[in-house]
């Protein structure tokens, strides 16, 4: 069987983005295939374990990937600071005797992002609106890789590797069924002892951030990469539950005008034309919304990758450009309008190089700084009796259900199929048990027979 047919039947997606189809995605001939093992988000350990401890097997992924999209460079970008991640990988490549190389890049926010990581890797960018397939490269995460070795050797896609920090007793990484509660993964870390608290999920610079009563509702999903448990009374809180009314009034009265929000912006410093600070002018002094929306300089937004230098590092004000771009891309998106590409070479900004934002500093920022540092190294495998998986686990369509409610399943076992001919990807049985719900999503509950 082929390689991306494995990755498809085991429903294997990205794991650490939006999800896209790893079969889709690494059908393509490139000179150039990337592995990021650089852990974007602050306090995010999940790859840096799997680097560690599923050395042999991600190196031997890479390897089979690299010959699939006919790439003559492979590399591993993990930061150069990861010391056990690095010599493990490097053991493995030994091991293997493997053309796998690694790349070692600084400790800056957001290094992780594909665009910067292709940038840094071969000194190319990609295109505004585009994609590293643009410039020659793709672009797949160490626990993509993880999961690809998994499918080759006929593992469905069910278990998934995630942090769990933050506000509770027993920070660790866990190994949960895909379709876990989120709660259950804190309480399996020991819980928390605060009593107001918020649920991100996902990394503390782009993460979602949740209510404890809305996290009582959320499961694991394939992309899922963290879950932190966060009091309610610090700034990254603050920032996210700011009213838009709120940070446009701001923006009309405190912003100075410096623009250091453009200056320090990972897509303007690649070279492409993004510039927050005009965007935040545009609407904070426009005399209403939809007149402002219609301007081609607030289109800009469209490029933006929500990474949040500019309000959590750039802005001496603390103005929120991150947000006001959001509110942007989603009206504009509700109105069809899409970034016009053109044909012409980006090149980076001379400066990029000293302008990278330190990722500590990110994190102190947000008021959580005290869990940058936090040693988390204990694996966690939790007993879980009842899962519920969304049809819709990343980009594309979701899953059409092929089993009813009292179909008993294995684990492995497909649930629901890709439809055909659209994008999108399969979804298997996590847990064996009896299905007891099909709606948007399949709930199994664990029985013993």
């Amino acid at each position: 069987m082929e390689l991306l047919e494995q990755i498809k039947n085991a429903g294997v997606v990205g794991c650490g983005g939006a999800g896209f189809p790893t079969h889709i995605k690494l059908n393509c001939k490139v000179d150039t295939l990337i592995i990021n093992g650089a852990e974007c988000e602050p306090l995010l350990r999940t790859d840096r374990w799997l680097m560690c401890h599923r050395a042999v097997e991600i190196v031997t992924a890479a390897g089979l990937c690299g010959n699939a999209v006919g790439a003559s460079q492979v590399y591993i970008a993990v930061k150069e600071h990861y010391a056990k991640p690095v010599a493990a990988l490097r053991e493995a490549i030994q091991a293997l005797n493997s053309p796998v190389k690694l790349f070692l890049i600084q400790n800056f926010y957001p290094a992780g992002d594909e665009q910067a990581l292709v940038l840094e890797v071969t000194g190319r960018t990609v295109p505004p609106a585009g994609i590293p397939l643009d410039a020659g490269a793709v672009v797949s995460n160490a626990a993509t890789m993880n999961a690809v070795y998994d499918a080759v050797q006929g593992e469905a896609f069910t278990q998934k590797y995630l942090t769990v920090t933050g506000e509770v007793a027993n920070p660790a990484i866990l190994r949960v069924p895909v379709g876990t509660p989120l709660m259950k993964c804190v309480e399996a870390a020991g819980g928390t002892a605060l009593t107001e608290y918020r649920i991100l999920c996902g990394g503390p610079m782009m993460g979602k951030l949740y209510t404890k009563e809305e996290a009582q509702r959320e499961t694991v999903t394939k992309t899922t990469s963290g879950i932190t448990v966060l009091p309610a009374d610090i700034p990254l809180v603050e920032q996210r539950e700011t009213p838009l009314r709120v940070i446009l009034r701001r923006a009309k009265t405190a912003c100075i005008q410096c623009s250091r929000c453009t200056e320090l912006c990972p897509r303007h410093l690649s070279g492409h034309p993004l510039q927050p600070h005009m965007i935040m002018r545009k609407l904070a002094y426009a005399e209403d919304l939809p007149t402002a929306l219609e301007d081609n300089a607030v289109h800009q937004a469209l490029i933006c990758s929500q990474c949040g230098v500019c309000e959590v590092y750039a802005c001496p004000m603390g103005l929120q450009p991150r947000q006001v771009n959001l509110f942007v891309k989603d009206a504009l998106a509700k109105k069809g309008v899409r970034y016009a590409r053109s044909g012409d070479t980006w090149m980076p900004m001379e400066m990029r190089e000293w302008r990278k934002a330190p990722s500590r500093r990110m994190a102190v920022r947000l008021g959580v700084g005290k869990y940058y540092d936090y040693e988390i190294s204990a694996l966690l495998t939790p007993e879980v009796r009842q899962v519920r998986l969304a049809l819709k686990q990343g980009a594309g369509a979701p899953a059409v259900p092929v089993v009813q409610v009292g179909d008993s399943v294995t684990v492995g076992q497909r649930i629901a199929s890709c439809p055909e001919g659209a994008m999108g990807s399969n979804l298997c049985a996590s847990i064996s048990g009896v299905v007891t719900a099909v709606n948007g999503a399949i709930s199994i509950e664990r029985r013993t027979v």
